[in-house]
């Protein structure tokens, strides 16, 4: 194995770690950290840390730019959650954009929303000196901010209690003597303009190596990649950041929606909102903690005593006291976590189970019956419908071997586990 290469996985297929070779063997690539969670992905293999100097690969940071997870811990008991789930889950795609295409879209932009569309159109004048610059990439981003998007998107409301290193009290339902939380979960990123710039900056980058004649000594050609002497390279890392920012603010706006459809639905506040019907627009009053953490994103960091550039393709940061989010598949556990600081990971961590099978194989294995008849067993109020069968839990890997493997990288301080399941299409 390439020396550079440092594993955490206890289980990877040779496929990724072919992958995981050929990435390491670029000579800008320093080092290559390989996540719990890894598996199969375009160019290099999701579950992935590559700190590189003096170049970034397009690819290797994706499509779904700026991609990750946003939780929050709430002053709401179970009780008060279990009588009202599918009115709940109903409220959450109402107020929701869920899957792509026409569906994905906002048929109106809310206050606030607006106010983080200015945030955006701000970066971009100071970025470019043009606040509708990212328009040439996907024109209709401000309607898409606060969508949810398709594939592994999801939004759950869950209950949760504090981790204790005990199965039978962590893994047990409705456990007495133990204090239980309500929180909700999210996981979205970028959206549509981030899909176009990541593709738009991979064409580019493909190009950049054909002209340059480095194309035939790539081991893939989505490895190719942009110099730090380049003007492509920071045209493109200014548009990467700007992604990133996208994808942090389109989780607080679907998150502060779902907040508000718990308050309205559970009664705790209410005012009339801008349908003429009674919202409340305090639900602020119901959050204890917030977490939000990217985990497909670039970062520049020191480690050791030099400046790299740092690549998590299905990987969040764990410096010591970061708090992250590794969720399990659709009907398994998540877990809320502090980091460790591993500096053989670049203080990172898993982002989550990581597939197993493709889509193509799990829709092939598993019907809409089986996955409908388990979210029913498992007490989890969801809407399945054929399009989300490949996210069937039995396409994901074990959760708890994922994190027995990342027990140097994170210490779990609460373990989740879902009441209701809403995924986009």
């Amino acid at each position: 194995m390439n020396a550079k290469i440092r594993l955490f996985a206890s289980l990877i297929e040779d496929e990724a770690m072919a992958q995981v070779e050929r990435t390491a063997s670029l000579p800008f690539v320093r080092g290559l950290a390989v996540m719990p969670d890894v598996h199969w992905g375009r160019g290099s293999t999701v579950g992935t840390v590559v700190a590189t100097k003096g170049a970034v690969m397009p690819a290797c940071v994706g499509v779904d730019i700026g991609c990750g997870m946003i939780a929050v811990r709430t002053t709401l008991k179970p009780e008060q959650v279990k009588p009202h789930l599918q009115t709940i889950r109903e409220g959450i795609e109402r107020r929701i954009p869920l899957g792509i295409g026409p569906y994905g879209m906002n048929s109106r932009i809310l206050p606030s929303a607006q106010a983080r569309i200015e945030k955006l159109e701000a970066l971009a004048e100071r970025n470019w000196g043009d606040k509708n610059h990212m328009n040439q990439r996907a024109k209709d981003w401000r309607t898409q901010l606060g969508s949810l998007g398709g594939g592994n998107h999801f939004i759950e409301v869950c209950i949760g209690r504090p981790y204790s290193a005990d199965p039978e009290v962590d893994y047990a339902i409705d456990s007495v003597g133990y204090p239980e939380e309500v929180w909700v979960i999210l996981h979205s990123g970028s959206r549509g303009v981030g899909n176009k710039t990541g593709t738009h900056w991979t064409n580019v980058a493909k190009k950049y190596a054909e002209r340059y004649m480095y194309d035939t000594h790539l081991p893939d050609p989505d490895l190719a990649y942009l110099v730090e002497k380049s003007e492509e390279y920071h045209a493109y890392m200014k548009e990467l950041f700007w992604c990133q920012e996208y994808a942090l603010l389109n989780r607080e706006e679907m998150m502060d929606r779902v907040l508000t459809e718990l308050n309205y639905a559970l009664g705790t506040a209410c005012c009339a909102d801008w349908c003429g019907t009674v919202f409340p627009l305090t639900y602020g009053s119901i959050e204890v903690e917030r977490i939000n953490c990217h985990h497909n994103y670039v970062s520049k960091e020191t480690h050791g005593e030099e400046t790299l550039l740092v690549t998590r393709k299905g990987a969040i940061s764990a410096n010591v006291g970061d708090r992250g989010l590794i969720p399990g598949s659709m009907g398994a556990r998540s877990y809320i976590v502090t980091g460790l600081g591993n500096p053989g990971s670049y203080n990172s961590a898993p982002h989550g189970a990581g597939r197993r099978m493709s889509r193509g194989a799990a829709r092939k294995q598993f019907t809409l019956e089986q996955v409908r008849e388990e979210m029913v067993a498992l007490g989890i109020e969801a809407r399945i419908r054929e399009a989300i069968i490949d996210e069937a839990p039995g396409a994901y890997k074990n959760i708890d071997t994922v994190m027995h493997d990342a027990r140097t990288l994170v210490q779990p301080t609460h373990i989740l586990r879902q009441i209701i399941s809403v995924k986009g299409d």
